[in-house]
């Protein structure tokens, strides 16, 4: 399932080949660094850059003894270049490697994941269009509230992505940090100016004053911003849920030839896409604890954040990918009903237009006080008796004393919930709405 919605360049990210080929990138930017003000000789560089390579399965093999994976790397690459291995690593501990390397992963699958929000907001730019006019009810605490438009939820969820699009922007920016400045972050043994060159040709920034370690705010930063996006596509999914249901049946998830929705039930068509993002979006939420629990370290390092790391980050980056890409499916297939949502108003008996009411004889001169408790009786008298709210005031002197039947008419013309619905539109998608 996770195959289908997920691409293939989000997977290929997190593979261990793809993680040592940034451990060597690194390795060999900073023996480049090295050979550049002549610490290595440039032929040695030449040799280096020609022959290193490493293994993965030699690498697991090396790891079983030495239960260092940087070290087993290492190893591994050193097969591979001879005597020359010992320019490899010069200065360096095993986290500038591997925090460096970690950055540039970050800065791709933040890359793959700003694509994707972009790809859901042209369809929620679209869908939103399609909607602009139809009419709905809008609900609060799950009841009839006042009409507005179906386009609007869209429009709103497009504006949930927009900052989305900004907060992982920033999170990339945050992440695109390097460091390559010792055992404790002192340059003992390196020289500062290696540290901004290496950064500078990887395209990412020096950590200003670091520990053995990329401070894990950072990272927090950016599961949180992955948790966010995946709490903006449960808001969706547990919207999408809702209308599903039978008893409302305003929109349905696409539903496929050949789907089946019950193994005991034929007729069952239930909204499983969204299900399962509500759940995961549980899941990326709990990594981004996870992520903030990494913060605080022992001193200038420890190692208990690397366990918990290896897991929360492929995964959280693997299932936003996952639940933007079938949340955007089922938003362009979605399926709805206009006459549904029509019926559904009515079963209120226009009490949706109670406030309009109530206003209407505050500024005929009535107490606001006197106003509401009587618009109030009326609206339990029309729910408790079955019977059209119009109707019913139209019956109670006390408000035909204050409005007429001609006001009481404009007042129900549904025409003035929409009013302003076009500069909410330009203010979301601008003037021009092609």
């Amino acid at each position: 399932m996770i195959a289908r919605y997920t691409r293939p360049e989000m997977g290929r990210i997190w593979t261990l080949e793809n993680k040592y080929a940034k451990w060597l990138e690194v390795e060999l930017v900073v023996c480049e660094a090295w050979s550049d003000i002549g610490e290595i000789p440039k032929e040695a560089f030449r040799r280096l850059k020609k022959k290193a390579c490493f293994d993965v399965d030699r690498i697991d093999e090396i790891e079983k003894t030495v239960k260092h994976d940087v070290i087993a790397f290492l190893a591994s690459v050193a097969e591979n270049v001879g005597q020359d291995a010992r320019f490899i690593h010069k200065g360096l501990t095993s986290s500038d490697i591997v925090d460096t390397a970690l950055s540039l992963l970050l800065r791709e699958a933040a890359d793959l994941i700003a694509a994707d929000i972009k790809g859901m907001m042209v369809v929620l730019k679209r869908q939103a269009l399609t909607y602009k006019n139809t009419v709905c009810m809008g609900r609060t605490h799950g009841v009839h509230a006042e009409p507005m438009t179906f386009g609007l939820k869209f429009a709103l969820w497009h504006e949930d992505m927009r900052r989305n699009l900004k907060r992982m922007k920033r999170a990339k920016e945050t992440i695109s940090t390097g460091k390559l400045s010792g055992a404790v972050g002192t340059f003992s043994n390196i020289p500062p100016a290696i540290e901004e060159t290496v950064c500078r040709k990887l395209g990412l920034y020096p950590e200003s004053v670091a520990t053995q370690v990329i401070q894990r705010d950072r990272h927090a930063e950016y599961l949180s911003t992955l948790a966010l996006i995946a709490a903006s596509v449960e808001k969706m999914a547990i919207e999408i849920r809702h209308l599903q249901r039978t008893e409302v049946l305003e929109a349905e998830e696409p539903f496929e030839a050949g789907q089946k929705g019950s193994s005991a039930m034929p007729h069952k068509r239930n909204p499983v896409g969204s299900e399962n993002l509500s759940g995961l979006g549980r899941v990326v939420r709990a990594n981004a604890l996870s992520a903030l629990e990494n913060v605080a370290l022992w001193h200038e390092r420890d190692i208990s954040h690397s366990s918990v790391e290896r897991i929360i980050i492929p995964d959280s980056s693997i299932l936003v990918d996952f639940m933007l890409n079938r949340m955007t499916c089922i938003l362009d297939g979605l399926q709805v009903y206009p006459e549904r949502m029509k019926e559904n108003m009515a079963k209120s008996y226009g009490l949706h237009n109670s406030q309009m009411v109530l206003l209407a004889l505050v500024g005929s001169g009535l107490s606001r006080e006197d106003a509401y408790a009587f618009v109030q009786e009326n609206a339990m008298k029309s729910w408790r008796e079955k019977k059209d709210f119009k109707k019913v005031l139209l019956k109670d002197n006390r408000i035909t004393r204050h409005l007429t039947e001609k006001e009481i008419e404009r007042i129900f013309d549904l025409k003035h919930y929409f009013k302003n619905v076009d500069y909410i539109f330009s203010r979301v998608f601008g003037t021009s709405e092609a």
